[in-house]
């Protein structure tokens, strides 16, 4: 089973419903629903996502979505190492590409879902939108 990390925006474009983005992430998350992919975030994807719930709904119904995200993905610990590397590395201009790319990295990810492939260009896993993860999926199935 594919190992799949997915960068906070895809997470924030499906518990939002952010259009045009959430058909995309929801099929992606459907995917890992019928185990046919394996889904990991960061910690630090947990909260930057609950800031962004909390903006628009309260408290107890952000961490209950929080909660039901959790059946869905594994959370992979950020740890003193990985931001080591990321503070170490100058491969990632925004800091917080590094600390996600470092946590695939450091956790055996297979590939990075991401709506911004400009921000992972120093990848070394292969990076695609969510749409075009699925899109290759489907093609693989024909």
């Amino acid at each position: 089973m594919k190992k799949v990390f997915i960068d906070t925006n895809i997470v924030i474009d499906l518990l939002s419903k952010r259009e045009p983005f959430y058909d995309e992430s929801a099929d992606l998350f459907s995917l890992a629903d019928n185990k046919i992919i394996e889904l990991s975030i960061s910690s630090l994807t947990i909260a930057n996502t609950s800031y962004t719930i909390l903006r628009q709904t309260n408290s107890k119904t952000a961490k209950e979505i929080l909660r039901k995200l959790r059946l869905i993905v594994n959370v992979l610990p950020l740890n003193d190492k990985i931001i080591g590397i990321a503070l170490n590395d100058d491969s990632f201009s925004d800091f917080e590409d590094g600390l996600q790319y470092f946590t695939a990295i450091e956790n055996n990810q297979d590939l990075i879902i991401t709506r911004n492939l400009k921000d992972f260009k120093a990848s070394k896993l292969p990076v695609m939108t969510a749409r075009q993860f699925v899109e290759t999926l489907n093609q693989a199935s024909c």
